[in-house]
């Protein structure tokens, strides 16, 4: 029997555009929804930068004495802005609500293999897990706290149970990764690099869909994986990943911590803006105005800045 006829038989389908998915029933984000930058609070600018440029591959294209900005090669649009707050403790994943990660999409496989190649000679403790929509390795900066840099694969491979996109965690094929390297070097986050998704540790899962799906609009795509929902746009897998893995009563993040102080919705166009903002009031959540943009907050603190940046 053929891998294809065996998935079939256990009731998978291709993930054919329109077949997968939930989506809210008011508004619904725009297929051209993608996310911006992240905003990170650390405790030691100058013992994170080293980190975020020779490890990571990004380049500060902006910086003052206490913030810094940072971005792909041959590419001004700000991945990671660090924000120095001294004192500030280590973060520990699965202890406070908030980040769980951040995940960077690198363009290509070959250029996640010369990521990971690079990786494996720096001696950090690397994470792994083949999701079936994409290739992922996990690392977690200086202050503790979590990133994800992630390749993914194309979407005709992408396979669904009913209205589930299937995503799994399973091991990865590293060594196959790697021979797509060649034998260019690793020289920085290529071009093309964006920010892929958030994933955040929440009190509560039918809240958190309260929130992003009927608040913001994001379709949920897989809601039966243990303890946690994925959530996005477009048919992509998902932009925002939510799970309840830190605990009943898990407080979030403080001021004192390590911490993600918010993440960027970007749209196509202001009026998407207004229709967001429109869907968050009807949904009873507070916004907050910032120029042309407006900062919103999910039941626990996290804040994600709702923008034009086309």
């Amino acid at each position: 029997m053929s891998d294809d006829v065996e998935r079939e038989a256990q009731g998978e389908q291709p993930a054919t555009p329109g077949s997968y998915g939930e989506p809210p029933r008011g508004f619904r984000l725009p297929e051209a929804t993608a996310l911006g930058g992240v905003r990170l609070q650390v405790a030691d600018l100058d013992r994170s930068l080293p980190f975020y440029q020779d490890v990571l591959g990004l380049r500060v294209v902006g910086q003052t004495a206490d913030e810094a900005s940072l971005a792909a090669r041959g590419d001004d649009r700000m991945l990671v802005h660090l924000v120095e707050r001294p004192g500030s403790q280590t973060a520990a994943r699965g202890d406070r609500l908030g980040l769980y990660h951040y995940a960077i999409l690198l363009p290509d496989r070959p250029g996640l293999a010369r990521l990971v190649r690079h990786l494996s000679s720096t001696g950090l403790h690397v994470g792994a897990g083949d999701h079936l929509v994409s290739e992922a390795f996990y690392i977690s900066d200086p202050d503790g706290l979590g990133i994800e840099v992630y390749a993914d694969r194309p979407r005709t491979s992408w396979r669904r149970l009913g209205r589930q996109l299937k995503m799994a965690t399973d091991p990865v094929d590293v060594q196959g990764l790697l021979a797509t390297a060649g034998d260019a070097p690793w020289e920085g986050m290529p071009a093309g690099t964006v920010m892929g998704h958030v994933h955040l540790h929440v009190g509560d899962l039918d809240r958190a869909a309260a929130f992003y799906a009927a608040g913001l609009g994001f379709d949920k795509t897989t809601w039966s994986y243990p303890g946690a929902l994925f959530l996005g746009a477009g048919g992509y897998h998902h932009h925002v990943g939510v799970n309840t893995w830190a605990g009943p009563g898990a407080p979030p993040a403080g001021p004192g911590d390590a911490r993600l102080l918010e993440w960027t919705l970007a749209l196509p166009d202001a009026t998407a803006v207004a229709a967001v903002r429109a869907s968050l009031d009807a949904a009873g959540f507070d916004v907050e105005h910032s120029g042309d943009a407006f900062i919103t907050r999910d039941p626990w603190g996290t804040a994600v800045r709702v923008l034009n940046e086309r």
